[in-house]
């Protein structure tokens, strides 16, 4: 599609939104920005754009005839494509895109895309530690925090991009089409926007939808969603385990990760080599090791960005220990999947603090998880109640309300005992109290380091 000849809505005036105005007016494409905000201040939106863009402002409620003055509609993650705004586009088989496909259409280079419930962002960081032992140019991009908006214009032909991809971003891809993607897991998660775990596996498969059998999709044998999703690809599936000795694939085998293909088996690296800790990250680590094999990394270079790597912030991180108790932040276990996993690295008994945004998640696999560990739970949040509830149904008594994220630390170090370990992993999402999970895991980080002094 020509842009310049279409007259170009994009949708919001937040980061997403700014960053496709943007990404439109360096191209010399002209756009208008609707928000529902008649507030806004649009001198401050200008001097986030680039000098001299040619952007203009649609503010209010949104009324349906507003779709007929446009031909293409660029949507931001935030807004569902169910919205009054997309389906008017729909309506008249007007184009919906979002920010990654409007970014695929300027990138150039190749693409190694990343999707699943959980392990993204280590993953995609991983990824992009191993890619720039081998290429000269590497970008990191997506829903790991640079929008691949911000930086498509900067690729070349001989550049690659690792892009951390969320299914709401994959709702509104068309033409995007990867050379390696990967779908890492699939766990219920988002289930209030995508309805079924049905239409969440299908959009996290979506990744692949316009690969072909010369291409590559990373997807997870020990997941039988990801199992299953190798029967469905147009690309060619390439399985990891790190519970089956695969004949082909990724694998890791006692202590070593190895590569097996056309009958030969190939050493990568082996456990006392990597940094990552926890079941989890070995899944991460093979995907990783998958998707940049098919990158075209040679396996000396991807051996070495994975001795390089370490934890990603907000994920399972060390913060410090004070009073023989150890502090760590897993702020980024947003749902009960990525908190089971939080709850198993621990190796000592545990103060848990979680609650949070309720996303129609249930809990009872996370409590049974506790296992003997768990030694107290303190809850916030709008989701505290069903939480103790569950616990409750499991036979989980010790447990803690706070109304405020200062006061959940307070009963932490309060009932926390030497050799325990204190562990923000909430299982839910950080909405209504913080405005994401990075806030919330700065804010108890900065709380321990003002404990220690």
């Amino acid at each position: 599609m020509e842009l310049k000849e279409k007259k170009i809505l994009v949708a919001g005036a937040g980061i997403s939104g700014m960053g496709a105005a943007g990404l439109l007016a360096k191209a010399g494409v002209p756009s208008v920005i609707y928000d529902g905000n008649t507030e806004l201040d649009k001198e401050k939106a200008y001097q986030k754009l680039p000098k001299g863009a040619q952007v203009s402002f649609l503010l209010g409620d949104w009324e349906e005839t507003y779709a007929d003055r446009f031909d293409l509609l660029i949507l931001s993650p935030g807004i569902s494509f169910k919205a009054p705004i997309a389906t008017s586009f729909y309506e008249r088989k007007k184009p919906v895109w979002g920010e990654i496909e409007l970014a695929f259409h300027f990138a150039r280079g190749k693409i190694a895309a990343i999707t699943g419930t959980n392990g993204k962002t280590t993953t995609t960081a991983l990824v992009g530690e191993i890619l720039r032992e081998h290429f000269s140019s590497v970008f990191v991009v997506g829903n790991i925090g640079i929008p691949f908006t911000s930086v498509a214009l900067d690729t070349t032909p001989k550049s690659v991009i690792a892009a951390e991809i969320s299914s709401f971003q994959l709702e509104t891809t068309i033409d995007f089409c990867p050379e390696v993607s990967a779908v890492l897991n699939v766990t219920p998660d988002h289930l209030d926007r995508h309805g079924t775990m049905e239409n969440y596996a299908q959009t996290k498969l979506d990744i692949s939808k316009n690969q072909t059998k010369n291409q590559v999709i990373i997807l997870n044998e020990d997941d039988p969603i990801t199992r299953e999703m190798a029967k469905k690809s147009s690309a060619r599936p390439v399985m990891f385990s790190r519970k089956k000795e695969l004949s082909e694939g990724i694998v890791l085998t006692g202590d070593r990760f190895v590569i097996r293909e056309d009958n030969r088996e190939t050493e990568v690296c082996n456990l006392s080599q990597i940094q990552l800790l926890g079941g989890h990250n070995h899944e991460n680590i093979l995907a990783a090791i998958g998707i940049t094999y098919y990158m075209g990394v040679p396996v000396d270079k991807i051996k070495e960005g994975i001795r390089k790597f370490q934890a990603v912030e907000h994920r399972i991180e060390y913060v410090d220990t004070i009073d023989g108790v150890a502090y760590y932040n897993d702020s980024k276990g947003t749902n009960p999947d990525a908190a089971i996993k939080g709850i198993r690295a621990m190796n000592r008994p545990t103060v848990l603090l979680g609650g949070g945004y309720d996303k129609g998640a249930s809990y009872d696999e996370w409590i049974e998880a506790f296992d003997g560990k768990v030694r107290c739970l303190i809850l916030m949040g709008a989701t505290a109640q069903a939480i103790a509830d569950t616990a409750k149904r499991h036979g989980f008594e010790d447990i803690l309300f706070a109304d405020s994220f200062e006061e959940a630390m307070k009963l932490a170090r309060e009932n926390a005992q030497t050799g325990d370990a204190v562990l923000l992993s909430p299982a839910c999402a950080s909405w209504g109290m913080f405005p994401n999970y990075e806030v919330r895991g700065k804010m108890f980080k900065d709380i321990v380091h003002a404990m220690k002094e």
